[in-house]
C-alpha cells in the first residue's frame, strides 16, 4: 500500500558528510527533496511496471516456481506485488522500518511457507531487487538513480534478515509440534493402536512407507535435552529412509523405514543410545506390523540383564529364554513354534535324543548309553536338530535356548486339556 509523498517543504534532504578535503573523495549526495519527490511520484505510478515485469522474472527464472501448482503461483505472485507495494510505501518515507516478511505474506495463506522454502523465499527477494534496479533509470528522477538503487538494497537486506527469522520461529514452532506428535505417533505404535488417524499422523511426519520396519530399543542418554532430542532425530533419519525417535522416559524406540540395510542402520545409531543393553526387534514386513516388533524388543530389553554375555545390539529372538522368564508370551509361544512343535512332529527321534543329551549334561556319549545307540547317531540327530530348529544343540548358549523351549513345551502339553 503507498502513501502519499511528503511535500518538500516538510522534508529536510539529508546530506551525508561535509565539504570534502582537497584530495578526498567527495561523499554521495542524495538529490534535492523536489528530485526525491519526483522519484517517489515515479516509482508510485510504475508500480503495475514492476509487478509485471516481476511475473515475468519469476516464470523465466525460478524452476521452482514453475513447478508449483496454479495456486501457490497466484499466492507467490500476490507476495512478489505485496513486496513491491511495501517498498513503495516504506520508501516514501525511509524513516519507519521496511515491512518484515510477516506482513508481505500476510495475504497468502500460511501454508505457502511449506510449499517454498526459505531459499525459494531469498531467491524471490532477490529477482524482485533485481526488477526494481533494471527499471531505476526509468522510474528514478534524473540524477536520483543511485540513491534509488541504494534503498533498493537497504530494504532487500532488511527483507532477508525479516525472511530468516520468519522461517526460523515457524521451524521452531514446526520441530516442535513435529515432535509432540511424534511421541504420539511412537507410543500409540507401542501399544498397538494402530488406525486411520495414527496412519495419517505418521504421513504427516513425512513416513512413505517403502521397505520394511525396524525396530530399535535401548536406554535414553543422560540429559536428553531439546538440542540433544533434535541431534538425535536428524541422525536417524540420515540413517534411513523413514524414521521415528520416541523418547518414552529413561527408554529410547526408535523405528526405522525403507528399503536398505536397516540393521546397519541401526548399527550406526549405537553411539546415540545411553549404556545399558541396545535391543533390535524382528523385521517388520512394514509400519502396520512393527508394533509386534516393538514390543518384542522391549521385551528383550526388560530381559537383557539375565544374559550377561549378550553383545550390543542383541536381537530380540536372541533372548527368547530370558523374554519367558520375564513373561512374555509371545516368547513362550515363538520356541513352542520354532523348537518344539517341529521335533515333536519330526521322525527319527530327535525330540527323544534332544532330551537325553540334555539330560546328559551335554555328554555325547552319556546320550547314547542311555539311548543304546552309538555316540555318531546321537551326533548326527542333533545335527538334524539344528537343520529343524535353527539352534545347534552343541552350542552351549543355542542348547539352553532349545532346553527352555523343552520345557515350555512340556509344560503347554501337559496343560493342554
Amino acid at each position: 500500500m503507498a502513501t502519499s509523498p511528503r511535500t518538500p517543504a516538510a522534508r529536510t534532504p539529508r546530506r551525508r558528510g561535509t565539504t570534502p578535503q582537497a584530495g578526498a573523495a567527495a561523499p554521495v549526495l542524495p538529490p534535492a527533496g523536489a528530485d526525491q519527490s519526483e522519484t517517489q511520484r515515479r516509482v508510485r505510478e510504475g508500480a503495475g511496471l514492476l509487478a509485471a515485469a516481476a511475473m515475468r522474472r519469476l516464470d523465466a527464472d525460478l524452476e521452482w516456481y514453475r513447478a508449483l501448482p496454479a495456486e501457490d503461483r497466484s499466492w507467490v505472485n500476490l507476495v512478489a506485488q505485496a513486496g513491491i507495494t511495501a517498498f513503495i510505501s516504506w520508501y516514501a518515507d525511509p524513516t519507519r522500518p521496511p515491512h518484515g516478511v510477516g506482513e508481505i505474506f500476510a495475504a497468502a495463506p500460511p501454508e505457502l511457507t511449506r510449499s517454498i522454502s526459505l531459499q525459494h523465499t531469498l531467491q524471490l527477494v532477490r529477482v524482485v531487487v533485481d526488477v526494481v534496479e533494471t527499471h531505476s533509470d526509468r522510474l528514478a528522477a534524473p540524477g536520483a538513480e543511485r540513491e534509488l538503487r541504494e534503498a533498493v538494497m537497504r530494504y532487500s537486506r532488511e527483507v532477508a534478515f525479516s525472511a530468516a527469522e520468519v522461517y526460523a520461529r515457524a521451524a521452531e514452532v514446526r520441530g516442535a509440534w513435529d515432535a509432540r506428535l511424534e511421541a504420539l505417533v511412537v507410543d500409540a505404535l507401542v501399544r498397538g493402536d494402530g488406525d486411520d488417524s495414527l496412519r495419517s499422523r505418521v504421513s504427516a511426519l513425512g513416513w512413505s512407507g517403502r521397505g520394511s520396519t525396524l525396530v530399535v530399543v535401548g536406554t535414553a542418554a543422560a540429559h536428553m535435552d531439546e538440542v540433544r532430542s533434535a541431534d538425535l532425530r536428524r541422525a536417524t533419519r540420515r540413517s534411513a529412509d523413514d524414521a521415528l525417535v520416541g523418547i518414552m522416559g529413561d527408554r529410547l524406540v526408535v523405528f526405522l523405514g525403507g528399503e536398505g540395510d536397516l540393521r546397519a542402520a541401526a548399527m550406526s545409531l549405537l553411539p546415540r543410545f545411553g549404556p545399558g543393553p541396545v535391543v533390535i526387534g524382528p523385521l517388520a514386513p512394514g509400519l502396520a506390523e512393527a508394533t509386534r516388533s516393538a514390543r518384542a524388543a522391549l521385551a528383550g530389553l526388560a530381559a537383557a540383564p539375565g544374559w550377561e554375555q549378550a553383545p550390543r545390539p542383541v536381537l530380540a529372538d536372541d533372548l527368547l529364554p530370558e523374554r519367558v522368564l520375564v513373561g512374555d508370551d509371545d516368547a513362550r509361544r515363538a520356541l513352542v513354534e520354532r523348537a518344539y512343535t517341529p521335533l515333536a512332529a519330526s521322525q527319527g527321534s530327535l525330540l527323544e535324543t534332544l532330551s537325553a543329551y540334555l539330560g546328559a549334561g551335554r555328554s555325547l556319549e552319556a546320550a547314547a548309553r542311555t539311548l543304546y545307540v552309538h555316540p555318531n547317531t546321537v551326533r548326527y540327530r542333533l545335527k538334524r536338530v539344528a537343520d529343524v530348529t535353527g539352534w545347534d544343540p552343541l552350542d552351549a548358549r543355542e542348547s539352553y535356548v532349545l532346553q527352555t523351549a523343552l520345557a515350555v513345551g512340556r509344560l503347554d502339553a501337559a496343560a493342554a486339556p
